[in-house]
Formats: structure tokens, C-alpha cells, sequence
């Protein structure tokens, strides 16, 4: 079983490499294309350079939900906006992208997780968010084929009702941005370092030559620490595997998505369903983990992850032992020695949450996992991203470390750091996601661990 998104022998999106541009962004998964696409919209020439194929990472390995209960009150308006986004593109793509309203319930199997679920539901509420509180009797309503008896849940009414969206995401947008005036995107065209002037941007190599500009979004989730790293730029990202699977064609025995502690699951349009191991994530240790580890404390005292940690990534990884973290712009980088990143899935685990699944929905049948992937999900400290200019770099804006939220609210962040690049006011409030917050002494506080 492996994933489908492969590098092709012909780049889907090639060309000539243009010597300047109003703005290059390093990265080509959903919130560097938004963004791409909202600056062309400005009027702006964009260059998109990814080094190897566009949403292979984990714009494409992700659940497909876009929704906005579970997230950090900061998140929660960008949230909003994102779903309006891609209502936007799923109208625009004439219903190509397989956006679907399937709801989005947390289901509780304590009074102690219901009571975390209320607890949000108040600090959501100011925001307009329509979840409700189910209690056990409603929780039976909602999923009437379940024989687990959860305590509780929380479940998103209709107007910000949670949706799936389906494979055509991950190429529509994409094509759509090199349709746009103005945006060019190369695929297999690693960008190997930032060139500065007075310590503000000038411009980048690409492993094709240099483009010149003075606006650059880092937008490479699992690979942006290390490529801000060899720039002087430090942030603490570091990264986990979590692994997913798809099921065949199953009795339709819940038309909603839902996660509990040992299992997410949601139905898909083909009949089958997206499976997953809710709370487990695998973490190799590595030089940057070493590095950041005191400021990950508190995320693993108080949240409920299930981490399991293994002593070594497999080479060419990130934070692999032996991966380079420095390089000139004559040499060959760790972006285009691992043009994807695709670690192997956890077959355990997901046998694990195929068993789940049908024990919690025993009309389903016998479940087995037709495919199976996973992917490396950027994270930080506090389990929400950094986007935010820096400071130290002029023309250096970054978006990353969207700790497993970034496929659902990709589309807002990626208008919200074309605005940033602009100098113009992005519409939301930023505090919780600035770039200074783990080195100018702010005390460290975790968003929702569910």
C-alpha cells in the first residue's frame, strides 16, 4: 500500500525560470498557492517554486476536513474565512474539488472530555461558531449505527457544519494559479538560499538560477526550520508522522466525520471512508528536537497525544542526523536529494483504526485499509503556526508549523501572508502567531489538544 501522489518523470508544472519577480514563495502545498494566488490577484508577478511536486507533502496526506471546532480562539476567524475560501474555489472549479458538508463531531468517552469540549464552546462562542454540546442521548441521535456509547461530544451545527474536501483540491487550486496572470509555478526547482543586501532580501537561488525580489514566503512545512536555519532564522518546528488510510466501498453506516480518542473517520464521495488514528503521532529525535525539547514540555504534559518516539529518522529527513545544515548556493541541498517527503505508514496503526472503526460501527463489516500513507506534520510548542514577517529579515515572511491544521485553514493563511508581503493589514488579529513569541520571553500556552 503506498500513496498515490508520486514524482512524475515530466513536471506538471515546468517552464523557463524568469529572472525577477514581485514575490517568490518556497513551497508549493495549499497555503503557498493561496498565497500565490491572492498576490496575482494584487497585480503582482509571483514565482511559486516547489522542489518537487505541488501538494505531494501534506496538503495531500491529511484527513480532508475543513472545519473550525477544536481550534485556538486566535485560529477561530481565519477558520471562518477559510471555509468561505473554499466554498469560493469549490464554485469556481464547478464542484471539481469534492468539498462536501459532512459535519464534524469530537465525540467524548469521559465527563472529563466533554467538560474540555464545553469549556471551548465558551471560547468559541464570542466568535459566532454554531457548534452545540450533545450529551450521550444526543450523541446516539447523531450516530444512531454506533454500539460505543460515548458520554458526550461536540458537534457543529449547519451554518459552519463541517466539510470534507476530496483529492481535487490538491490539483485544482494549482492549476487554477497557473492559469492566473501573473503566477508562475516550477515544480522540481528547490530554492537553495535567500540573497540579502543589508541584511534585507534581494532575492533567491534556485537550484535553475537566481530570481530576484524583495518579497519571499516560506511557506515549506516539515522543511521550513531547516531552510530558515542555514539563513540565521531559528524557530522550533519540528516534526511527527502520522499515518492515514482509505477504506473500499463500505455500508454507509454514518453520514458525518468524527474523532474520538482512538479514531477520525469520515465518509468520502466513492462510498469508502478516510481513516485514522486520532491521538497517535511517531517523533524521531534529531539535532533541532534535541534543540527545542524544554519548549515542548508543557504541549506534552497537558495535551493528549499519544507520542512515540524513535531515535533516528530514516536519511534525508529533515531533522535527520545526518542531513546538512549548511550548504552554499553552488550546492546540492537536502530539497533536492528528497524531492518528497514521504515516510512509510504505520501498517499496525492503521489496521488498528480499521479494527476501531468496525468495532464502533459493526454494520460497516469486515474494514481493511485499501491504501495507506503518511506524512509529516510541522508543529510548534504551543500547537499553532507562525505567520508573521521577520523582523531581522526585511522582505522575509513565513508561514508554518500549522501543527495539523494547515489543509482546512490553508486558503485564509495563504491570503493573510500575501497581505503580510504587502505591508497591508491582513484583517485578523496575528499576536498568537508572531515569530518572536518563543524567544521574547511569552510564556508558553497550548492551544486546544483536541
Amino acid at each position: 500500500m503506498s500513496f498515490p501522489f508520486t514524482l512524475p518523470e515530466t513536471p506538471e508544472h515546468d517552464g523557463e525560470l524568469p529572472d525577477a519577480a514581485d514575490a517568490v514563495i518556497v513551497g508549493g502545498g495549499v497555503i503557498g498557492v493561496c498565497a500565490a494566488l491572492a498576490l496575482a490577484e494584487d497585480g503582482l508577478r509571483v514565482v511559486l517554486c516547489e522542489k518537487g511536486r505541488v501538494a505531494a507533502e501534506q496538503s495531500s496526506r491529511n484527513w480532508g476536513w475543513v472545519r473550525v471546532q477544536g481550534r485556538d480562539p486566535a485560529e477561530i476567524p481565519v477558520a471562518l474565512e477559510a471555509q468561505r475560501l473554499w466554498q469560493e474555489f469549490d464554485t469556481a472549479c464547478d464542484g471539481r474539488l469534492g468539498l462536501r458538508r459532512v459535519g464534524v463531531t469530537y465525540l467524548g468517552e469521559t465527563e472529563a472530555e466533554v467538560a474540555r469540549f464545553s469549556s471551548w464552546l465558551a471560547s468559541a462562542s464570542p466568535f459566532g461558531v454554531s457548534s452545540r454540546l450533545l450529551d450521550r442521548e444526543g450523541v446516539a441521535r447523531l450516530l444512531p449505527g454506533a454500539s460505543t456509547r460515548w458520554a458526550g461530544g461536540a458537534a457543529h451545527a449547519d451554518r459552519h457544519g463541517g466539510r470534507a474536501v476530496g483529492r481535487g483540491a490538491r490539483t485544482r487550486p494549482p492549476r487554477a494559479a497557473r492559469a492566473a496572470r501573473g503566477v508562475t509555478i516550477r515544480e522540481r526547482c528547490a530554492v537553495r538560499t535567500l540573497r540579502t543586501e543589508a541584511g534585507a532580501v534581494t532575492g533567491v537561488v534556485t537550484e535553475r538560477g537566481p530570481i530576484r525580489t524583495e518579497r519571499v514566503l516560506v511557506a515549506g512545512g516539515a522543511w521550513s526550520s531547516l531552510f530558515l536555519r542555514r539563513h540565521g532564522v531559528s524557530i522550533p518546528q519540528l516534526s511527527v508522522r502520522a499515518t492515514a488510510l482509505e477504506t473500499g466501498p463500505l455500508p454507509q453506516v454514518t453520514g458525518t466525520a468524527g474523532v474520538d480518542s482512538r479514531l477520525a473517520f469520515r465518509p468520502r464521495g466513492d462510498g469508502g471512508y478516510t481513516l485514522a488514528p486520532s491521538t497517535a503521532s511517531e517523533f524521531y529525535v534529531g539535532p533541532d528536537a534535541l534543540r527545542a525539547a524544554r519548549k515542548y514540555w508543557r504541549v506534552l504534559r497537558e495535551t493528549g497525544f499519544d507520542i512515540r518516539l524513535h531515535p533516528a529518522a530514516p536519511a534525508g529527513f529533515p531533522d535527520a542526523w545526518g542531513t546538512p545544515r549548511h550548504w552554499g548556493d553552488a550546492d546540492e541541498t537536502p530539497f533536492e536529494r528528497m524531492r518528497i517527503l514521504t515516510p512509510p505508514p504505520n501498517l499496525g496503526k492503521a489496521h488498528s483504526a480499521c479494527a476501531a472503526f468496525a468495532e464502533s460501527f459493526p454494520e460497516a463489516g469486515p474494514v481493511t485499509p485499501r491504501t495507506a500513507w503518511a506524512g509529516m506534520i510541522d508543529t510548534m510548542p504551543d500547537v499553532v503556526p507562525v505567520v508573521d514577517r521577520v523582523a531581522p529579515v526585511p522582505g522575509l515572511t513565513v508561514a508554518t508549523g500549522m501543527s495539523g491544521h494547515g489543509f482546512g485553514i490553508g486558503p485564509a493563511f495563504g491570503r493573510i501572508a500575501a497581505a503580510l508581503m504587502q505591508d497591508r493589514d491582513p484583517g485578523h488579529a496575528l499576536t498568537r502567531f508572531r515569530f518572536d513569541r518563543f524567544s521574547d520571553g511569552s510564556p508558553m500556552r497550548p492551544g486546544p489538544g483536541f
